[in-house]
């Protein structure tokens, strides 16, 4: 994890805010916000300002925050279909800000791939059709022994 993530993340911790919270301060999505967080997003300055104001940083960490990020932050094992890649790249880029957001909804834990559902459905848009994939597993809390 990157300085500016672990800076970002103690001042949100210290604030003691969710990334919902911070939804509202901002006015951008709280899955969006994490993974600007965890260095998979950029940000405008205008809303990088107002993120650092929000958790007492120093203004200048704010240009920090505008800089494109080299995404993708999981080891690579790379599969070579161009569907199942997009799935690999959506879990790059976006699988840190979800498990974080995940955590602070239920606690530690993971979301079961058992007992789990998985829809795909077609959404039909003038500029192009949209893939929607819902899925929908139970969560199960660590245990603690």
């Amino acid at each position: 994890m990157s300085d500016l993530s672990s800076q970002l993340l103690a001042a949100k911790k210290a604030k003691k805010l969710t990334f919902a919270d911070l939804e509202k301060l901002i006015g951008f999505d709280e899955t969006w916000i994490a993974a600007l967080f965890y260095g998979q997003a950029s940000a405008g300055i205008e809303e990088a300002k107002k993120l650092v104001a929000a958790l007492d940083l120093p203004e200048e960490m704010a240009e920090e925050l505008t800089v494109p990020p080299l995404k993708g932050s999981l080891d690579p094992v790379i599969p070579t279909d161009p569907l199942i890649y997009r799935f690999y790249e959506i879990m790059q880029v976006y699988g840190m800000p979800l498990k974080a957001v995940i955590h602070e909804k239920f606690g530690d834990g993971i979301m079961s791939a058992i007992d789990f559902s998985v829809e795909v459905d077609k959404v039909e848009d003038p500029k192009g059709d949209r893939v929607k994939v819902t899925m929908c597993g139970k969560f199960l809390p660590y245990k603690k022994w």
